[in-house]
């Protein structure tokens, strides 16, 4: 069974390892120490946990009513404008999602650098919601 430190299992969640020893300390995922003294989280326990922190990402929202699967939410890094279409980067977590739309829709939905939105994947369609 692989196990995972708490640095490794932070960059496959999109976290600080900080977070994850918080979790940790608070029980929300199993740790235990190996002969040197690192906190390790057994592979089962982590891909559980990692499926328990992503149906929690609107937690405190309500969700938006979408067909779109797949959230990433993040910060937008980049907005290309053209005349009619446009560019715009997500990076959410170690992922970096570039979404080609309309020009109205970026303006519609007010979207600029340093501002939260979520990337929805859907097939080899990235939506993108304001959040």
């Amino acid at each position: 069974m692989q196990e995972y430190t708490i640095g490794q299992a932070a960059r496959l969640l999109g976290v600080s390892p900080d977070t994850v020893r918080r979790w940790a300390d608070a029980g929300r995922v199993a740790t235990h120490r190996d002969d040197s003294g690192r906190r390790l989280i057994d592979g089962r326990d982590l891909a559980a946990f990692s499926v328990e922190v992503g149906q929690g990402a609107y937690a405190e929202e309500e969700e938006p009513y979408t067909s779109a699967r797949n959230a990433f939410p993040g910060i937008v890094t980049a907005v290309k404008l053209g005349d009619v279409a446009a560019q715009v980067e997500i990076q959410a977590g170690p992922h970096r999602l570039v979404s080609l739309l309309t020009r109205e829709a970026v303006e519609e939905l007010g979207l600029e650098v340093g501002m939260q939105a979520t990337a929805r994947v859907k097939s080899t369609n990235v939506h993108i919601d304001r959040t």
